[in-house]
């Protein structure tokens, strides 16, 4: 094991997991935020626009993240009208176009994971909140959300775990996050060994972090729900 090797390439590592964390949380925050509102109305069976929000879900549940972030970053730059608007900036930015394709990844899934548990929520719990005199969006709000949100949680993990492990791709398009710096220390040492287990010790590490998180929010949030 080059040791020494390691140790002098460790700040170029914590660079990268400094680089992983902010891809992970631009993607969880942002998709999240856009899961919510199409989980809603995923959840509205027999519309037209759940039918539409399917299709979004399905094609990007069904694709590899690999190749959506391909499409985004390289096949966008194919069309003259992309590279002549005022969008290129930033489809021209690997940063963005890899924040872009896992924001709307894990968008797809968190949505399928929400919708799931709004259609999933016990009916006496609707039907309290019918008998109060609660509006839809009242209903939505106080009842339906919170309660689908805090049974998600334990899908919703994996999911974040996931994104984590996902986020190893953007290395691919040039960023250095920890993937691109093992990458980088083995092919300036040729030491493949010790440079990607390195990085499995940096993301383990992070996944035992999101883990206890996660455990965390669901003995908070969930455990109250459960049946005692």
């Amino acid at each position: 094991m080059a040791y020494d090797t390691i140790l002098e390439n460790l700040p170029l590592y914590l660079s990268g997991a400094w680089t992983t964390f902010q891809l992970l949380l631009i993607s969880l925050v942002l998709g999240l935020t856009l899961a919510i509102p199409l989980a809603v109305l995923r959840s509205l069976t027999g519309s037209w626009i759940s039918r539409l929000i399917w299709l979004y879900t399905y094609v990007f549940r069904g694709t590899p993240m690999l190749v959506q972030l391909f499409l985004i970053y390289y096949g966008l730059a194919q069309f003259e009208a992309v590279r002549n608007s005022v969008l290129w900036p930033y489809f021209s930015s690997a940063w963005f176009c890899a924040c872009l394709s896992f924001v709307l990844n894990t968008a797809a899934y968190t949505t399928e994971i929400i919708a799931g548990s709004i259609r999933a929520l016990p009916a006496g719990e609707i039907e309290a909140a019918k008998a109060l005199g609660m509006s839809r969006w009242v209903m939505f709000r106080r009842i339906v959300l919170p309660s689908a949100l805090r049974r998600s949680l334990p899908a919703y993990s994996n999911e974040a775990i996931f994104m984590l492990h996902g986020t190893a791709l953007a290395s691919i398009v040039t960023i250095l996050d920890i993937t691109g710096a093992a990458r980088r220390v083995n092919a300036t040492h040729y030491i493949p060994f010790e440079a990607f287990i390195t990085a499995a010790v940096f993301y383990f590490l992070m996944t035992l972090t999101l883990v206890a998180l996660f455990h965390k929010a669901e003995a908070k949030w969930l455990k109250p729900l459960m049946p005692r």
